[in-house]
């Protein structure tokens, strides 16, 4: 094969550009895993219902993270209307794709809603920290509570079962996760419409609740 100077300049430059002259981009390391991988299994409350996307709770929690300097990618797998039967079924999977060192479960709103046995609302939440912590990962429960209307016994019972799964397991609890905004006097002015949803101004009060306990579970 006869190739003029030109032609092995041209030639040069596309054997460079494919890497067998070893690039940097055939050679370069992979980019460093974070050290914290957050993930969130949650409804309404953390998907950002009713909300501009991006403003919600579990948004503002990767702004902290990056204005402390904390290295830590966040996955919000959270659905509106999602159950803690919902969450059960789907945190193995996730679990396996995202392999989170720090596990945020907030549901078991939507159970209460629905009139679900607080028994199986509470084996949801045991197998499903359980299930985590056993891939390695630590967990923190964000707990709810129900409005008076629902009889002060059920409202007792169903903010009990939330410090009953913490305790068993040693994880970490948000005893009320709308702390300051549901059992405020003025609670209507941090709820949409639906008086159940926060607004968008109540969002930074939500990852306050959280955010303490949250840090402290970070490596």
């Amino acid at each position: 094969m006869n190739l003029n100077r030109r032609h092995c300049i041209v030639l040069t430059a596309n054997l460079a550009g494919i890497g067998i002259y070893g690039n940097a981009a055939a050679t370069a390391s992979p980019p460093a895993r974070p050290a914290n991988t957050i993930l969130v299994v949650g409804d309404s409350l953390s998907a950002e219902y009713g909300l501009k996307r991006g403003t919600g709770w579990v948004a503002l929690l990767e702004q902290q993270l990056q204005k402390e300097k904390i290295q830590a990618a966040v996955v919000n797998a959270s659905i509106s209307g999602d159950t803690t039967s919902g969450g059960r079924a789907r945190l193995a999977a996730l679990l396996t794709q995202h392999r989170p060192t720090l596990v945020v479960i907030e549901l078991g709103g939507n159970d209460a809603l629905r009139g679900l046995p607080l028994n199986l609302t509470r084996d949801n939440l045991l197998a499903m920290t359980r299930l985590a912590q056993k891939s390695g990962a630590s967990v923190l429960l964000l707990g709810m509570q129900m409005p008076p209307n629902y009889g002060r016994d059920y409202g007792l019972r169903f903010s009990r079962m939330y410090a009953d799964v913490a305790k068993i397991t040693q994880a970490a609890l948000v005893p009320f996760f709308l702390k300051g905004m549901a059992d405020a006097s003025d609670s209507m002015v941090w709820f949409q419409a639906d008086r159940i949803h926060p607004t968008e101004e109540a969002q930074a009060r939500m990852l306050g609740n959280v955010w303490p306990t949250l840090k402290k579970g970070l490596k």
